[in-house]
């Protein structure tokens, strides 16, 4: 498969508004971080911005926070890199690097010609630390670590884009990730062929893999690689009351779980806050969860990880149980997944890519034994013929038309006839014998007494 139109899922043909704050009407600054903290700060309940951060509270992140804040775990965001300036990231990015060829080595210049903030809106959802007293965006797992990862969006790029994911994929899990999350869609359902390798690398090392679903008001219909990979959780996007969201989601049957896609923050390149949505947004909502979830149960290996994510999801209004085009298995509750009692399972639920392969990828022919030979064959001699048949009129019989054809009918014909004469004499002769019999009869009967 070639490099394809690929879109990094942003919100609404990527319009982006500044944050206005729900209970004040002037633009957000950035305040910048005047010391390291050494443990969580209370957060300051007149902050404009914890207060527009809703999806903390309706989805159960506040109150995971009271288990965990996801230390120790790696987020990996392979995007458009993560921005050097903002404070929300001071201390949370542990390395990075460049796969595209155009961009930094350390992978903390955005790169790509649409959208290179990008990466930076996704991080800061996933794993910010806000600017200080208890104030600024916060992601969803404050305590993890990110590791940035510059990938070509559009851009002039020294490698083919299939190619880069294969090595940011590599990079991420030799790095140590336990989650990597992927905010971009090849608006395709199947992928290139190296995929295979690069996410099952993923999976044979224990990593968590989270990925957009893709959203119809960028012009993605449906969901498209890599949400399509089996093993991969796919992640739809809902409008804040809980519903899937019409412009910024889409649908198929690959979404695992759905999380708020509208109306989100999202720290910029240069520390502008922003509004924005899409289910790029989405998807770092639940690897951040992913990393709470891994903090808190360290003994739990990725298919266990994503089996609590998914069997604790609240069901979403109307979808009904089980999993489905819209919503997949319900609204990620970060309180649950943290918290719940959740049997265990020895595979991964959303899939198989390993088996997946081995029945649909063509394996590659293997190669013939023995030595080629260019000897010519031999074949035996046909029976010699005595002589040729002789031209004949189609309108005269020939030997073996008389001899299978006219003989056999005329023989049959001929007997047939014998048999119907002996039967019709038979019957003749039976027919004399009573004629001459009924006059006798007739008179013993009338000479009888009355």
């Amino acid at each position: 498969m070639v490099a394809r139109a690929v879109r990094v899922r942003d919100a609404r043909s990527g319009r982006v508004r500044r944050v206005v704050a729900a209970v004040a009407s002037v633009v957000l600054g950035v305040v910048l971080l005047t010391g390291a903290t050494t443990g969580p700060v209370p957060e300051d309940p007149t902050d404009p911005v914890r207060a527009a951060e809703y999806w903390l509270d309706q989805y159960g992140i506040r109150d995971a926070w009271k288990t965990t804040r996801g230390a120790g775990q790696k987020i990996a965001v392979i995007d458009t890199g993560i921005a050097r300036g903002p404070v929300e990231f001071s201390g949370a990015v542990a390395a990075g690097t460049d796969v595209s060829g155009v961009g930094a080595a350390d992978g903390r210049t955005p790169v790509g010609a649409v959208d290179s903030n990008h990466g930076s809106w996704v991080a800061s959802l996933a794993a910010s630390r806000g600017t200080g007293n208890g104030r600024g965006m916060i992601g969803v797992a404050p305590d993890a670590e990110l590791l940035s990862v510059s990938v070509g969006f559009g851009a002039v790029t020294s490698k083919p884009f299939t190619e880069q994911i294969v090595d940011a994929i590599h990079w991420s899990v030799d790095q140590g990730a336990t989650v990597i999350n992927m905010s971009l869609t090849t608006n395709t359902l199947d992928w290139d062929p190296s995929w295979d390798e690069a996410f099952q690398y993923a999976f044979d090392h224990d990593v968590v893999v989270v990925v957009a679903a893709g959203n119809r008001g960028s012009g993605t219909s449906r969901v498209g690689a890599p949400a399509t990979i089996p093993g991969v959780l796919a992640v739809g996007g809902v409008d804040p009351s809980g519903t899937a969201s019409n412009d910024a989601s889409t649908q198929g049957i690959t979404i695992g779980l759905s999380a708020p896609s509208e109306r989100l923050l999202g720290v910029s390149a240069d520390g502008t806050l922003v509004q924005w949505n899409g289910t790029s947004g989405a998807a770092p909502i639940v690897s951040g969860i992913a990393a709470l979830v891994r903090a808190a149960h360290p003994d739990l290996d990725a298919d266990n990880v994503l089996n609590r994510l998914i069997r604790t999801a609240k069901p979403a209004p109307g979808a009904g149980s089980g999993q489905n085009a819209l919503y997949g298995y319900g609204l990620v509750d970060a309180a649950a997944a943290v918290s719940a009692t959740v049997p265990s399972v020895s595979s991964n639920p959303l899939g198989d890519l390993a088996e997946w392969v081995r029945l649909y990828r063509r394996a590659d022919a293997p190669a013939p034994s023995g030595e080629p030979t260019t000897a010519p064959v031999e074949i035996p001699p046909l029976p010699p013929v005595d002589s040729a048949p002789r031209a004949a009129s189609p309108l005269l019989p020939t030997r073996d038309s008389l001899l299978y054809g006219t003989l056999p009918l005329a023989g049959g014909t001929l007997a047939a006839i014998m048999i119907t004469l002996g039967v019709s004499a038979a019957a003749r002769r039976i027919r004399q014998a009573r004629t001459s019999r009924e006059p006798s009869r007739t008179t013993n009967q009338e000479s009888l007494p009355s």
